[in-house]
């Protein structure tokens, strides 16, 4: 009688990390992007550069061709203000779900409850590697750890979400990641959990995790102290106002941290409704103008068309428009980012 997998229903061998960056490798050029902004964020997080970044970009991406025409427009603008804003396109592969959903593209890419996802890592390599050579740095929320093993060598900025940055795992793999880490405060709107994500990642740890070979590992890391807060609000309200930002930093400091935060305009801080994110992007500008450095960036989430769309039939979908949640359209992005220029 067997005790072990009795409510599995089938384990399908996956690929090593090692053959998909064989097969689809980093270029010099591609890793000079990449390392090139990691190190401006970490600057921005370190008082050395006066920008802000701008996390800019879909929720998450489900078509690539609309992802990869919103790129294009992107780096033409981030090359345009890059003078006063760092700006990041949010390359979001893996969806954290309240409940059920989709899970995104490395998880089912092909949108159909068929969840090949040894062709959705292979897309998601192809589809950064298109976006950096247009010399744009990603960022992601990682979330499945044995995912940067696959991808994280093409990412400059990560985050650990709302729904997983009291996670043990989670902050044993952030202290091991290459990139600087925006941390979220917790759905109901905590942010003590979210500082204690980032002491927990700033020291060394050992865990279990694969090599670069698919191996199971035990993963030795040195800590990761490029990191940041990141405000999303939540079930107790919006948190971008003058004094919960104000809070959010004097809590960093008090655990002896930097007091650096990012304000997401999107989620609990629009109250989901899109509508509202320049609304809470102004807002974060006008603070950052009243001298308050430690707010050193913003998200928004935008794609090419406004709004959202329920995931039916594949063949159905609008193009350039969200299957998750809703984001401001270009022109909206454009304007925000040209008015956050101006005003710097």
């Amino acid at each position: 009688m067997s005790t072990s997998n009795v409510r599995v229903t089938n384990l399908s061998p996956l690929s090593s990390p090692r053959s998909y960056v064989e097969s689809q490798p980093i270029t010099p050029e591609i890793a000079k992007t990449v390392i090139d902004a990691r190190e401006q964020i970490e600057n921005i997080e370190q008082g050395k550069d006066d920008r802000m970044v701008m996390l800019v970009g879909p929720c998450s991406i489900h078509d690539e061709k609309a992802g990869l025409e919103y790129a294009k427009r992107l780096a033409v603008l981030a090359e345009e203000v890059k003078d006063k804003i760092l700006v990041v396109m949010r390359v979001y592969f893996e969806k954290p779900r309240t409940t059920v959903g989709w899970k995104g593209l490395i998880n089912d890419p092909n949108l159909d409850g068929t969840f090949d996802m040894q062709t959705g890592l292979s897309r998601a390599r192809g589809f950064l590697i298109e976006v950096l050579k247009l010399g744009l740095p990603a960022g992601t929320e990682f979330l499945d750890p044995f995912t940067p093993q696959y991808l994280a060598d093409l990412i400059s900025w990560g985050a650990i979400g709302a729904r997983t940055t009291e996670s043990q795992t989670h902050r044993q793999m952030a202290s091991g990641l290459s990139m600087p880490i925006g941390y979220k405060n917790g759905t109901g709107g905590t942010l003590q959990i979210a500082v204690d994500a980032m002491t927990a990642a700033r020291s060394p740890h050992a865990f279990l995790g694969i090599d670069m070979d698919g191996r199971a590992s035990i993963v030795n890391t040195a800590g990761n102290k490029a990191q940041h807060l990141i405000l999303r609000g939540g079930a107790s309200g919006p948190n971008y106002d003058e004094e919960s930002v104000t809070m959010a930093g004097n809590l960093l400091e008090a655990a002896g941290l930097r007091p650096n935060v990012v304000v997401d305009c999107s989620h609990a801080n629009s109250n989901k409704d899109h509508n509202r994110q320049p609304i809470v992007f102004r807002e974060a500008l006008r603070q950052r103008n009243a001298g308050n450095k430690g707010l050193i960036g913003v998200m928004l989430e935008s794609h090419i068309n406004e709004g959202n769309q329920s995931l039916g039939d594949p063949k159905d979908l609008k193009y350039g428009v969200s299957i998750t949640d809703a984001c401001i359209n270009w022109e909206t992005t454009d304007e925000l980012l040209r008015e956050a220029r101006a005003a710097l």
